[in-house]
């Protein structure tokens, strides 16, 4: 077969010599195919034939009608299943490696007459217009606080127009979440984009009531700043592409970082956002001309930021508890009876009395759940030590398991009031002196077997020297141990 280099050689040949036989000769082909060549003016490439012929016998002619219209009815049906349809039916007729044929005609089906498809319209965007929003899940990059698990969110905001792009370290999908996320990334910015899109989040528009509103407390937000919000089709993720891109490219960045850093692991949620903060700079470093671009058109900023929290007013409950936004939360006994104003942020509660801040609590996630600080009643049931055993939330009063150890012990040690009695006062020098202090003297007095009363804890957290810590050491290992025990074992014949 004569190549499209050989009639290259042939053209430039015929300019120099003289006989297009001897020109032939040297590009190695045959006159005719020579004369051929020359007279078309054309490749061997460019004058072959497509081949429209089977190599060989199509073994579902006799079945594609039915199949044909069994994807018609259902154009879901997956190659496959038909496939399997057909062995079914028609036993030893289809071997199992004809399923590729089938999923060819299937596919050329589908792109020639099946239903037609999804098309996405690539969008032009306007600087300083538009700005997407969600919150995405870091789960999978295994981050660690102080050696545990952090497991969070973080509220991702995007410029689709420069791809600027700001990160907030949250841990539900919760209004206060958004807001604070939101406010966040525009005051970092320093300026504020015409229209702001979400997906349908719960947060920002009712799911169930009315689908096609946004949240009061949403809309509001948005009004304070002067946008305007956009929201998507049900499950039509793709028209908030440009976030969801972002999220992927994101987390690819900080793997890579982390890669880098050799460690997943960090002291505080403060290092951790400091490490994630840096990365966004330099993400950012590089979309300056066109973020300038931006800049020049984006509304002012308002005055100040809008409160991120909703405000609860509760009656602290004869438990010394207050129910909030479905949770149960201690508080100081001395507010028994008390109103007070529950303000509810992203991560925290704030306790509020008489106009002043008396607490601060960690948020609870989700519903139905409790939190009990031992603080709060320890005085309380020092006084009334016949109700600690049966306490509803009495596991809530164990800061670690030295003192459950402690409790254990002295539980078997006296009787139940006895018991409670001694562990009370333990506790309340916890509360009031110091809970690592009176932890340590509890590991002191546990591992050396004694039982943890009250006046033994009382005389070690007296002791001058005392310490609130543990003293660990650790022996030295004498690798001799480990030559003898080799040298004794015996190797086996193969």
């Amino acid at each position: 077969m004569v190549t499209d280099r050989q009639v290259r050689k042939l053209m430039k040949l015929l300019n120099q010599e003289q006989k297009l036989s001897l020109s032939a000769e040297k590009a190695g082909m045959d006159g005719k195919t020579a004369r051929k060549y020359r007279d078309l003016g054309k490749l061997p490439s460019e004058v072959a034939s497509e081949r429209s012929w089977r190599t060989r016998a199509d073994p579902f002619v006799g079945e594609w009608e039915e199949v044909r219209s069994k994807l018609e009815t259902n154009p879901g049906l997956e190659a496959k299943t038909l496939f399997e349809d057909l062995q079914r039916r028609r036993p030893g007729e289809y071997q199992d490696g004809q399923l590729r044929t089938l999923q060819r005609r299937v596919k050329k089906w589908r792109a020639q007459e099946g239903p037609s498809k999804e098309v996405f319209f690539e969008q032009r965007y306007e600087p300083g217009w538009l700005c997407q929003s969600d919150f995405t899940n870091m789960n999978s990059l295994g981050i660690r606080i102080d050696g545990q698990p952090f497991e969070h969110l973080v509220y991702h905001f995007v410029l689709p127009y420069s791809n600027w792009e700001w990160g907030t370290v949250c841990f539900s999908e919760s209004f206060e979440s958004l807001s604070v996320g939101l406010q966040t990334a525009i005051w970092k910015l320093g300026g504020v984009p015409k229209e702001h899109q979400t997906d349908r989040l719960s947060a920002a528009v009712h799911k169930e009531i009315h689908p096609e509103m946004f949240t009061q407390r949403y809309t509001a937000l948005l009004s304070y700043y002067g946008m305007e919000g956009r929201r998507i089709q049900v499950r039509k993720p793709h028209e908030n592409g440009d976030v969801e891109q972002r999220h992927h490219r994101l987390k690819r960045a900080v793997e890579q970082a982390l890669m880098l850093r050799g460690s997943r692991e960090f002291a505080t949620r403060v290092e951790y956002e400091d490490f994630l903060g840096h990365l966004l700079e330099q993400l950012n470093s590089g979309r300056r001309a066109r973020l300038q671009e931006e800049l020049k058109v984006l509304n002012r900023l308002p005055k100040g930021r809008q409160e991120s929290c909703k405000r609860f007013k509760v009656r602290v409950k004869k438990g010394s508890t207050i129910r909030v936004d479905k949770n149960l939360y201690s508080v100081d006994s001395r507010l028994r009876d008390e109103e007070v104003e529950a303000r509810v942020y992203a991560d925290e509660i704030q306790v509020w009395h008489a106009q002043e801040q008396v607490d601060t609590l960690p948020r609870l996630r989700g519903s139905g759940k409790h939190r009990i600080e031992y603080r709060h009643i320890v005085d309380a049931l020092v006084r009334k030590p016949g109700a600690f055993e049966n306490y509803r939330y009495r596991d809530e009063l164990f800061p670690s398991t030295r003192f459950r150890m402690a409790y254990d012990a002295l539980h078997q040690a006296f009787t139940v009031r006895r018991a409670s009695k001694e562990y009370l006062g333990i506790l309340q020098y916890a509360a009031h002196l110091s809970e690592s202090a009176v932890e340590s003297a509890l590991g002191r007095l546990l591992r050396a077997g004694e039982l943890p009363t009250i006046k033994i804890v009382e005389s070690l957290l007296l002791l001058p020297d005392s310490s609130p810590f543990d003293d660990v050491h650790i022996a030295k290992v004498e690798l001799d141990a480990y030559d003898a025990l080799l040298e004794a074992l015996e190797v086996a014949p193969c």
